[in-house]
């Protein structure tokens, strides 16, 4: 099959790309550790560290079909990222994004066009970068959805994303994930956890109660020493622990969700989650504690996204190469 597009997502510590073809099929994809707080040196001011990821990523796929259209989300359009993609406020749309696009040029003269993030205004601002195409490509595999439609997005910032008519209208962040590596790493509770190498699916529906329960109530910073003292009672083992604080965070993240979307005679939306199978999977039990209707996970979301912008941009036009081809 004809490759129509490369595609990257680039974010701070990782590069994918992505040969897309008809459709947005993948064709081939490769991850480099060249994100862009890590990218690549030479020891030369005159190439910068963008072009040789570009170029250790597609170099390859850009000399054998230079006329191949590039697209970019994440961090690469951030104020540390090659050239900033102004934030577009929400609501954001598909229409609104791709008419938005930010072009750098490679040192081998490829225009990479970078898709904005986006800025909901507010007391507490939020904003979100890779995070809108992942969200895009859940439209695109979901289809017009008529109800009320959350997206979540687990990782370090979790994402709950509020979708209606195509549009996102809404977003909230919770920073579990960063917390959670940062208890664990840098606190008095990481000193009595032990390594584990499975999931331990008691310990962490055990966090996910305690944080649902009357005890969570006062929030996390009043529940996740618990960690440390079920251990020091004997109640949880050390290799436990470490599944019962990401079930308590998580529990705590969903109750703090549930109380922004709650609403007399409003029942909870659908739910779609995008993101690594296995962190999915515990959002996915520890929504159904919280008694959210139906859970659907998405794969590829943010390869569809990206296909979905380009081809609204007008940059999948067949070119003259390729005309001759159907001749």
């Amino acid at each position: 099959m004809q490759a129509q597009l490369i595609a990257l997502d680039w974010g701070t510590t990782s590069l994918r790309a992505y040969r897309l073809g008809a459709e947005g099929r993948v064709l081939e994809g490769r991850s480099l550790s060249a994100g862009i707080m890590q990218l690549p040196t030479t020891g030369s001011s005159s190439v910068s560290g963008f072009d040789l990821a570009l170029e250790q990523a597609i170099g390859d796929w850009l000399q054998a079909d230079p006329q191949l259209p590039v697209i970019a989300c994440g961090m690469v359009g951030s104020a540390q990222g090659w050239r900033e993609a102004a934030y577009q406020s929400t609501p954001a749309s598909l229409h609104a994004l791709s008419a938005a696009l930010t072009v750098v040029r490679s040192r081998r003269g490829h225009d990479v066009h970078i898709i904005p993030g986006v800025i909901q205004a507010s007391v507490l601002p939020n904003v979100m970068r890779g995070e809108e195409t992942q969200v895009l490509g859940v439209l695109e595999a979901w289809g017009q959805h008529a109800g009320p439609l959350l997206i979540g997005l687990p990782g370090s910032h979790s994402k709950w994303v509020r979708v209606e008519q195509g549009r996102i209208v809404h977003f909230d962040t919770f920073m579990t994930g960063e917390v959670y590596a940062a208890l664990c790493a840098h606190t008095l509770l990481g000193r009595t956890m032990a390594p584990t190498t499975g999931f331990d699916e008691v310990a962490f529906d055990r966090g996910v109660a305690v944080a649902r329960a009357a005890e969570g109530v006062a929030g996390p910073l009043a529940t996740i020493f618990s960690t440390r003292t079920l251990g020091l009672t004997g109640q949880l083992s050390g290799s436990a622990q470490v599944d019962y604080l990401s079930g308590l965070l998580i529990g705590h993240e969903l109750a703090g969700l549930c109380a922004l979307l709650r609403a007399p005679d409003v029942p909870l939306p659908e739910v779609v989650l995008v993101g690594s199978d296995a962190l999915c999977k515990r959002y996915q039990r520890a929504l159904q504690v919280f008694q959210f209707p139906a859970v659907t996970l998405v794969e590829q979301a943010t390869e569809r996204g990206l296909w979905q912008v380009a081809r609204q941009a007008g940059l999948l036009t067949m070119r003259p190469a390729d005309l001759l081809k159907e001749l």
